[in-house]
């Protein structure tokens, strides 16, 4: 996608996190860059995302997460690095103190609650189109 609408995707991981590169498909895409630190990888960036430090079914690493992942969290500071009229995402739910402040995700760069209403339109639209086989205009 950032190939073809020609926007950039930088990514920062703790060791032991990293992308799969070949396996997401971005091998070789210069639209794609990894930095080891997180407010290197916010520098001026339009959009800065995050999401849970640990998913279902990894419950048992929660503990090693939280500490791999503690210079991680979005904050005010690295949102400060961000371009000046940068938004904040997250897919939700999220747990604020911990991937998020609650400052930045209850903040006016969060657009958060905007984009779990735009996800629900789309897939509303994606199950209309699976089920009924058409698009409206066809």
């Amino acid at each position: 996608a950032a190939e073809v609408l020609d926007f950039n995707v930088h990514v920062s991981t703790p060791k032991g996190y990293e992308v799969e590169v070949e396996r997401a498909g971005l091998y070789g895409d210069k639209h794609f860059e990894e930095f080891e630190d997180p407010m290197d990888a916010a520098k001026d960036a339009d959009i800065v995302t995050t999401d849970v430090w640990t998913s279902m079914g990894f419950e048992s690493e929660n503990e090693e997460r939280l500490k791999d992942f503690a210079d991680w969290q979005v904050d005010q500071e690295m949102m400060s690095v961000a371009s000046s009229d940068a938004l904040f995402m997250h897919c939700l739910p999220a747990h604020r103190g911990e991937e998020v402040t609650a400052e930045v995700i209850d903040g006016p760069q969060s657009v958060v609650w905007d984009e779990a209403e735009n996800r629900l339109h789309v897939q509303k639209a994606l199950m209309e189109y699976l089920l009924l086989g058409k698009l409206k205009n066809e």
